[in-house]
């Protein structure tokens, strides 16, 4: 490794850095794996500027505790087809930030089809959050995801906050499956000023405990989604909070959807303030019934994964005529309560199923 010292942070194209005990501060400007390593291993401040990721390459920072990480620039990766991470990053007690010109750039369309992850070419998720302990996201800027954009899985004590994921292009050339953020296995996560453009879900928590997510935007995609849960090995989802948001033009607006025939428990959920505007086919849909094979709905709901302990209030704004404001099939839900529930313009309605007694729900 060629390493500089120097008064002050970095140089070197590929990496400079002041040695002192992870007191040094480095900047990365070309992908290097062996410098990568070091950096981790001797930087408490890491700046990755303008890197492009190889193909068929994870960009693995297992950071140590009290770790700053910022992008700055343009990063990019190379094709290839494969499942990915295309960036893993765990620690605890770790910053990751993203500086005021950087930009995360996935190039998606060269992975896109409209086929998502059900055929075509193989799509890698973009960036695993795996792992992170009482640690932050902020102010992250990722472009056109060839997948799912974030995962925040297998952490505890997490805040994401001023997060942006543009998948417009994904709406003329072929982006499916491009899911916002997703939360699996993980406890104590926050995430807040979210702003979302895509063609999945703008939130998805499959699976976890105590989750917040507050002041949303989301264009496009599929709403705001719990699920789906069951059929993988860990199918708990309780203590959510979802809040202040807007869900504009998506498939759904707010959406939580149980599988068929699995086991699991989606307990104590809040759905609050949240405004609908021209949601495409459901304004709100709860189903129990869905297939995790095809992921399709079969019709008929089953009673493994009950759904306990569900307020939703002041849940405003309207449907298209072609879609449904209020569509819900469940077994052996309870205790759910509705109040200041006003979707409108939706031309269809669905016989609703489950709904547990006096729980304010008109469909």
């Amino acid at each position: 490794m060629q390493c500089f010292i120097v008064t002050g942070s970095l140089i070197l194209g590929i990496l400079a850095v002041t040695r002192s005990s992870l007191a040094a501060t480095c900047t990365i400007t070309t992908y290097n794996e062996d410098i990568i390593k070091d950096a981790q291993a001797n930087c408490r401040e890491i700046t990755l500027n303008g890197i492009n990721v190889p193909a068929g390459v994870t960009l693995d920072l297992n950071l140590n505790q009290g770790t700053k990480l910022t992008f700055q620039g343009t990063l990019t990766w190379e094709f290839y087809e494969w499942d990915g991470p295309l960036i893993r990053i765990s620690g605890t007690d770790v910053e990751i930030n993203g500086a005021t010109d950087h930009v995360l750039d996935v190039r998606g369309n060269l992975w896109w089809d409209g086929k998502g992850g059900g055929g075509g070419k193989t799509k890698p998720i973009f960036f695993s959050a795996n792992g992170l302990k009482n640690s932050i996201m902020r102010n992250i800027l990722v472009k056109n995801p060839a997948n799912h954009a974030i995962w925040i899985e297998d952490s505890d004590g997490v805040v994401a906050e001023d997060i942006y994921i543009d998948s417009k292009d994904g709406d003329t050339l072929g982006g499916h499956n491009t899911d916002g953020i997703n939360v699996w296995r993980s406890n104590n996560v926050t995430i807040q000023r979210l702003t979302v453009y895509n063609q999945d879900d703008c939130v998805a928590i499959k699976s976890g405990t105590n989750i917040l997510v507050n002041d949303a935007y989301c264009s496009g995609g599929h709403g705001l989604s719990i699920g789906s849960v069951g059929g993988r090995d860990y199918n708990t989802v309780a203590n959510v909070l979802v809040s202040n948001s807007q869900i504009l033009e998506s498939d759904n607006g707010v959406r939580i959807k149980t599988v068929y025939g699995a086991t699991g428990a989606v307990t104590n959920v809040t759905y609050e303030n949240i405004i609908l505007k021209d949601i495409n086919k459901f304004g709100i849909v709860i189903e129990g019934d869905y297939n995790i094979d095809t992921g399709s709905p079969t019709g008929v709901a089953t009673d493994g994964i009950p759904i306990k302990t569900f307020t939703m209030k002041n849940i405003t704004g309207t449907v298209k005529k072609s879609g449904v404001n209020i569509y819900v099939l469940v077994k052996s839900a309870s205790d759910w309560h509705w109040s200041s529930i006003d979707v409108t313009g939706g031309g269809k309605t669905k016989k609703c199923e489950g709904i547990p007694e006096g729980a304010g729900v008109t469909c």
